[in-house]
């Protein structure tokens, strides 16, 4: 067996097919990488386009503020015009452009509608003006810390606020709104008190990526939780999904270290499959559909045969050779990103743990990068077997290397269609379909399959069971193949 399986072998390593899919898939990686480096994460703040501020400025010049049909566009003209000349003073993407936006608009709209609108007041402007010429001065002076302490104050009296009408409202229908607020409120609250206790300077950074994301998931996973009506199943992954997003983010938070960062080499290698899953299986997909068509087109079968082995034993070493090239390909992409990835971004980030939200402990879990890499890539084999076995399946059955190739590939493309659909129509039968049960990270850390039914050893039975409806019928025909005409 071990000689059939060194002669496979050494048959695929002689191919100028596999060196040029190799050297593809080495430039893709180069691609990836540097991509990843000059193009990724290229936040910017964006509040008014030139193209809307341009349009806001001719439309301040056709209105008349005289006229009371005018009034109210013209001061929402007005305000943009005035807002973005604001934020041309602070450098692109500051997070002083971003106070200007959440807080001093607010202020700007107020007093150009002293000034404008229908009720005039211009003393009352000239106060307002003031406070905004206050504040700019205090952006002026990379005074972040005040608009913290002073976004924390402001949350946490509409909290006493809030507190202090549940405490006199009867009414039953306010009294649950309220406490909706007052939980929304409370979030507000933690989320402000972060910024000032860890020293959160606002920005575009991760911190206040972090920051945001916490805020948002908290509203959504203390919504999911007050629901008077059950969730389904959908929405039962929802709530999970905030609730890690927004754990990982008060990790985030806490110990001042990006470990949602993807432009980097952990990043890439903690994502590896969904990188680089494709090349791994266009690989396989490619000598398995070969291994046997090859040699019936070739004609070579027949040198094959006479020699002392079983049919069964030649077709298995071919399918086993094909096991061995699966991991070698694997490994070899796996080495290929760690010299790019080490050349591009360095290998620093690779200290920096995963942080995955276990649900079967409900808490935060530290995994080394490595273990990480293989844990994905073991519950990502299935499908790279599979579509490797059906390829093989294809090639030992028909003799056609176009069809065993083709075939596995379209079937892999298409499975998120058919995934979405059994999804998206709950078409129950489809659970039985392989696509939904091949990729095992869904179970990951007590995480939820994509169709509720759906469990860890159902999904491996299912696997098995296509393998293996897969590879008998194959090694049977394979047995009775009549080779005299080839």
């Amino acid at each position: 067996m071990s000689s059939l399986i060194k002669n496979e072998l050494t048959k695929i390593f002689k191919k100028k097919a596999i060196y040029i899919l190799l050297i593809v898939t080495f430039a893709f990686v180069i691609l990836s990488n540097l991509m990843y480096k000059y193009f990724y994460n290229s936040t910017s703040y964006s509040y008014y386009s030139e193209s809307y501020i341009e349009f806001a400025k001719e439309g301040l010049q056709e209105l008349d503020p005289e006229k009371p049909s005018d009034t109210k566009m013209y001061i929402e003209y007005k305000t943009i015009v005035d807002v973005s000349n604001m934020m041309k003073e602070f450098k692109e993407n500051s997070w002083q452009a971003e106070i200007i936006a959440s807080t001093l608009e607010s202020y700007v709209t107020e007093r150009n509608t002293y000034l404008y609108g229908a009720e005039k007041n211009e003393e009352q402007a000239n106060k307002i003006n003031e406070q905004i010429n206050n504040l700019l001065e205090k952006l002026r002076n990379d005074d972040w810390k005040y608009f913290a302490n002073e976004e924390l104050q402001t949350a946490q009296e509409k909290l006493k606020a809030l507190e202090n009408e549940k405490a006199i409202t009867e009414d039953k229908q306010r009294l649950e709104s309220l406490e909706a607020e007052i939980e929304n409120a409370k979030i507000d609250v933690e989320t402000a008190k972060y910024r000032v206790d860890e020293d959160i300077k606002y920005g575009l950074d991760y911190m206040n990526t972090a920051l945001t994301d916490f805020r948002e998931r908290s509203y959504m996973a203390k919504q999911a939780e007050n629901s008077k009506e059950e969730l389904s199943y959908e929405q039962e992954k929802e709530y999970k999904n905030n609730i890690k997003g927004k754990e990982i983010s008060r990790y985030i938070i806490e110990n001042h270290v990006d470990v949602n960062k993807a432009n980097d080499l952990r990043g890439i290698l903690s994502n590896f499959f969904s990188e680089y899953g494709l090349f791994i299986i266009v690989i396989v997909v490619m000598i398995a559909g070969t291994i046997v068509s090859e040699e019936f087109n070739k004609g070579t079968i027949k040198l094959l045969l006479v020699k002392p082995y079983s049919r069964n034993k030649i077709l298995l070493s071919k399918f086993i050779t094909l096991l061995i090239i699966t991991l070698l390909s694997i490994l070899l992409v796996v080495a290929m990103e760690l010299l790019v990835g080490g050349i591009v971004f360095g290998f620093d980030s690779l200290s920096v743990p995963v942080i995955e939200y276990n649900f079967d402990t409900n808490m935060l879990q530290q995994i080394n990068v490595f273990s990480y890499l293989g844990i994905s890539i073991l519950t990502s084999l299935p499908i790279i077997i599979l579509l490797g076995t059906l390829s093989f399946a294809l090639s030992t059955i028909f003799t056609n290397s176009a069809v065993a190739i083709a075939l596995p590939l379209l079937g892999y493309m298409g499975a998120a269609v058919i995934n979405q659909l059994a999804i998206m129509y709950n078409i129950g039968i489809l659970k039985y379909f392989v696509t939904l049960n091949w990729d095992f990270s869904y179970y990951l850390f007590g995480g939820m399959p994509l169709m509720e039914g759906l469990t860890p050893v159902f999904s491996a039975i299912i696997c098995i069971v296509y393998f293996l409806i897969m590879i008998i019928p194959t090694f049977i025909i394979f047995k009775k193949k009549n080779i005299k005409n080839i």
